[in-house]
């Protein structure tokens, strides 16, 4: 479809206010307005749960077992970028290079170990990324955790490579570990908005949060005498994380499509750059999973950043 001139002009914007080597820039544009909605949100398919979860996050939906399906739905349903780690990408990614754009992970766990003292050592680098092609990566960071100076150094080597080799940082926000715990919980408000803050203050171009709850049991002051609702919630968290983009979490399935639709509208009216979707979209039928995704482009039209 010809753009206006208008809209030519204002293509990019948000990425005019930001300081970026030439090489984020070119491949965060790729991701905003190359792929995906093209109008500067985001719609991310991630597939980490293998190894974050274990196989049995595929038993709902067994054909979801083979990244092949995850790949496929990525290609079919024009999301902006897959996300997952180097052997899949390895093993999977050739016949959709240039056709799906590639975040790459680069550290990641099991669930077998407790989170107590949560750490997510890394298993890849930004040069694998430049390598195969990536146009992002990804790096979860356990924020609160007791382990997080392991974590915090760690992520220290990757952001300077990040800068050296020109490739956008997406920063997995997650509160966990015995302490946040003992504040309220991982998905307090308290917790997401620490972790929004976190993101921007260390140096992350996208962040992935979930949605903040509206527990004030144990949270610090003044979070525990916040009485805000779902949408004021979440437009804290977005404006915590300053120029540093927004993505909201799907989080487990809903098997009601208007549900998984209404979230998403909800997400974008906060203010978020867009999604990261992934059992939410790989865990149904793939032609319902293609049609589910249109209708989340429909919805991402109404919201250009």
């Amino acid at each position: 479809m010809k753009q206006s001139l208008q809209e030519v002009s204002n293509t990019g914007s948000q990425l005019s206010r930001l300081a970026l080597s030439h090489g984020k820039r070119t491949r965060l544009w790729r991701l905003l307005y190359g792929y995906g909605p093209r109008n500067g949100s985001l719609l991310v398919l991630p597939l980490d749960q293998g190894l974050e979860h274990g196989p049995t996050d595929f038993f709902p939906h067994p054909p979801a077992v083979d990244p092949s399906y995850q790949f496929e739905l990525a290609a079919a349903g024009g999301f902006s970028a897959i996300a997952l780690g180097i052997g899949l990408a390895e093993k999977y990614m050739a016949e959709y290079c240039g056709r799906v754009p590639l975040i790459l992970k680069l550290n990641g766990k099991t669930n077998i170990a407790s989170d107590a003292e949560a750490t997510s050592p890394l298993f890849a680098s930004v040069e694998d990324a430049v390598r195969l092609g990536a146009d992002a990566v990804g790096y979860t960071m356990y924020v609160g955790s007791p382990r997080q100076h392991d974590e915090i150094r760690q992520f220290e080597k990757v952001r300077q490579d990040c800068e050296r080799y020109g490739m956008p940082l997406v920063m997995w926000a997650y509160p966990r570990g015995s302490a946040v715990n003992a504040r309220g919980g991982t998905n307090t408000l308290y917790a997401q908005d620490y972790a929004a803050r976190v993101a921007l203050e260390m140096g992350a171009d996208i962040v992935k949060l979930h949605e903040p709850n509206d527990s004030v049991a144990n949270v610090p002051a003044p979070y525990d005498k916040l009485q805000e609702d779902a949408a004021a919630r979440c437009e804290r968290v977005v404006r915590s994380a300053g120029r540093t983009m927004v993505l909201f979490s799907g989080g487990e399935k809903n098997d009601d499509d208007a549900a998984v639709l209404r979230k998403v509208e909800f997400y974008m009216r906060s203010g978020a750059n867009g999604v990261m979707f992934g059992r939410n979209m790989w865990l149904r039928p793939f032609n319902q999973a293609v049609a589910l995704v249109r209708s989340v482009h429909d919805i991402m039209a109404k919201y250009p950043r």
